[in-house]
């Protein structure tokens, strides 16, 4: 049976990391990899996390199973960080999932139980997961336009033509915050103008919300989910915790399915539960669990939310930086965007051939579409990396 298997393409981010440890250079420089990294190149265990971490070692007395949908505190703590008053509780089904790309990966399920000729469109260009799960699933996939390469900004008007081509039985697939790979996002305005097109074509929208908090604040970033979701007939939400509560490695995540209709919930609610049973049965405890705990104990919150506060602004911080160094080195604007970006990455449009001038000259790694993780930096690689974009020919 094995010979009959094909040999799957090597993960180019996975690569890039075995590459970058492989480089013996002692000025090399990271900014592949997705994770946060603090200043000196740890992904810390954030303080809330660990104390919760030691009160539940303490008081933790069953390693059983939870129900289908994990625990319901944790899913009520986590619709209300997303959704806020926006959608009435009883509005919403939700599932605990092995992280946000378990509850990515869900969502295509149950869009595609829905509709088995579903057609999916995407960003161009998006988190390369989400187009590798779709091929896999055989699911039809429409590219839309999104990120201006010349500008560093959205291509609004083209994205707003291509999503008018959706219709009923489709999904549009939007981030919440913080494009990833782009840094790019929609103001209020632009947001607006998606739903209302959302509502006149009949597409389902599904918001992948990963970096809730890294990009203007939590409730900021949560801004653009609760307009789309207050304001459509039915929407899919997915939610991670890998990032604003740093625990990458315990698979954290939340699938929602609102529903205006609030007697939609019965049905959306044991449709998530038995896409749970199916892919892993009952979802992982221990990352919802602390991340529950630190929602619902006041002092854990509070020191939570100053910690986050404490990266999200250290990462603006280190964007500023950089655009005023690459204008200082250029003599031009031209990287302006890159301090106007949000969260942990952006793009910064140079060809393919630049981005690995960078590699082999400088030792700068960054994914080939140029998207460079910025919570890779700190204050004394900012001007390393400002000099080997100009030398680059960028």
């Amino acid at each position: 049976m094995f010979e009959t298997i094909k040999e799957q393409p090597a993960d180019k981010i996975l690569m890039l990391m075995q590459a970058f440890r492989e480089d013996p250079r002692d000025g090399k420089i990271d900014l592949g990899v997705g994770v946060y990294k603090d200043a000196s190149g740890n992904t810390p265990i954030m303080r809330a996390i660990k104390a919760a971490e030691q009160q539940l070692w303490q008081a933790e007395q069953t390693k059983a199973y939870t129900g289908l949908a994990g625990d319901p505190g944790f899913a009520d703590a986590m619709v209300a960080l997303v959704l806020g008053d926006a959608v009435a509780r009883d509005n919403v089904a939700a599932a605990a999932t092995p992280g946000g790309t378990g509850a990515v990966r869900q969502a295509f399920d149950m869009a595609k139980m829905a509709n088995p000729d579903v057609r999916v469109f995407v960003s161009d260009p998006t988190w390369p997961n989400h187009l590798s799960i779709l091929k896999h699933m055989g699911i039809e996939t429409v590219m839309y336009r999104y990120f201006d390469n010349d500008t560093g900004g959205v291509k609004f008007d083209g994205m707003m033509a291509d999503l008018a081509q959706a219709g009923k039985g489709d999904i549009v697939l939007l981030h919440g915050c913080c494009h990833n790979p782009t840094g790019a996002n929609l103001n209020v305005t632009q947001w607006q103008a998606v739903i209302d097109l959302l509502n006149q074509t009949g597409a389902t929208p599904m918001v992948d919300l990963a970096y809730q908090g890294f990009g203007d604040g939590l409730e900021e970033d949560a801004q653009a989910v609760r307009m789309v979701a207050s304001s459509v007939p039915e929407c899919l939400i997915a939610a991670s915790c890998s990032k604003n509560f740093g625990i990458y490695r315990e698979r954290t995540g939340l699938l929602m399915a609102v529903a205006q209709d609030g007697g939609a919930k019965k049905l959306n609610q044991g449709t998530l539960n038995y896409l749970n049973r199916q892919n892993f049965s009952f979802p992982p405890d221990h990352g919802a669990r602390l991340v529950t705990m630190v929602l619902t104990d006041d002092a854990l919150r509070a020191d939570w939310k100053a910690e986050l506060e404490e990266m999200r602004t250290g990462m603006l911080a280190l964007r500023e930086k950089l655009a005023g160094e690459l204008q200082r080195l250029s003599g031009s604007d031209r990287f302006g965007f890159l301090a106007q970006h949000r969260g942990m990455f952006s793009r910064l449009g140079a060809s393919p051939e630049q981005v690995e001038t960078l590699r082999a000259d400088s030792g700068v790694y960054m994914v080939g579409d140029s998207r460079m993780n910025i919570a890779g930096l700190n204050a004394q690689t900012v001007p390393l990396l400002a000099e080997a974009i100009i030398k680059a020919g960028v």
